[in-house]
């Protein structure tokens, strides 16, 4: 792989991870018009999709390393002493958003794996099926902007919640769905903050994230080295720094302003998608 296109792939992987609009969609196309998407060996781009991942889980953990480190330390302090007596309602908020953070990727890993010879395979690198995952989150997500109360924030989540939002993770693993995206409309129906529904998003990647890329890591392929493993290394740090600008963007932009913009991405790169395949550009 030319150097260059491992830079442009770790550029649209930052990028995309974090804002609702797909980065499978978005490497799938960039990989497709590169040629670097096999037909006859999906399961090579799959792996290299999931160990870029591990850049931009890079990202989540230096852009929260002190959320994660006080919940992390909560937990540890509120199991030793069971709540203070007085059991998970004396947990603290930290100790609390952990417990919470576990429950909610319960989801994603039981899902992931009993589906993971379907998520490796061709159908998950369809131009059709990504496009139509694009529209469909693109409704709900409108849906959700126009009934949502924006009233909560991780002081009002509760297990249930936590739930919900989990299964909307485990439903990013059809392809053009977008992690972020499933998890932040979940977040807005359920009455988080748009904010808040992105903090909570990117924390619960964590874990999926990095199991996923171990889960890769361990099982590689190494025809996957094929497509360079120095242009590996490069894509996954450029995706860490680009995550990381992302991050910071969408939290500011959330704060002010609704997530219509992405909605609307979403649509229009639908539609590019199936006008691209109609004229017979790029294999669906």
């Amino acid at each position: 792989m030319n150097p260059l296109f491992a830079v442009l792939l770790g550029i649209v992987q930052g990028l995309t991870e974090f804002l609702p609009i797909s980065s499978t969609a978005h490497l799938t196309l960039t990989g497709k018009l590169l040629g670097l998407v096999d037909p006859r060996n999906p399961g090579i781009w799959t792996a290299f999709i999931a160990v870029m991942q591990l850049g931009t889980l890079g990202a989540v953990l230096l852009y929260f390393w002190r959320d994660i480190t006080n919940m992390a330390l909560a937990l540890l302090k509120d199991v030793r002493t069971n709540g203070g007596g007085e059991g998970f309602r004396g947990y603290s908020r930290d100790s609390r958003l952990a417990l919470l953070i576990v429950l909610g990727t319960i989801p994603v890993g039981t899902v992931g794996l009993g589906l993971h010879k379907i998520i490796e395979g061709s159908l998950t690198k369809n131009l059709i099926v990504i496009s139509a995952s694009l529209f469909v989150l693109a409704l709900l997500l409108w849906l959700a902007e126009r009934i949502a109360k924006h009233q909560k924030t991780f002081e009002h989540l509760t297990w249930v919640d936590a739930l919900i939002i989990g299964f909307a993770q485990a439903m990013a693993l059809i392809p053009g769905s977008s992690r972020s995206g499933t998890t932040m409309t979940a977040g807005l129906f359920v009455g988080l903050t748009r904010n808040a529904a992105a903090r909570f998003s990117f924390l619960l990647s964590v874990p999926a994230v990095f199991a996923s890329g171990l889960y890769e890591l361990w099982k590689i392929d190494t025809r996957v080295f094929d497509l360079g493993i120095e242009s590996l290394i490069i894509a996954t740090g450029v995706s860490a720094i680009t995550g990381y600008v992302a991050i910071a963007w969408l939290l500011r932009y959330l704060m002010k302003h609704t997530t219509m913009v992405f909605v609307w991405y979403r649509i229009l790169l639908a539609a590019f998608l199936i006008l691209l395949i109609q004229l017979g550009a790029i294999e669906p």
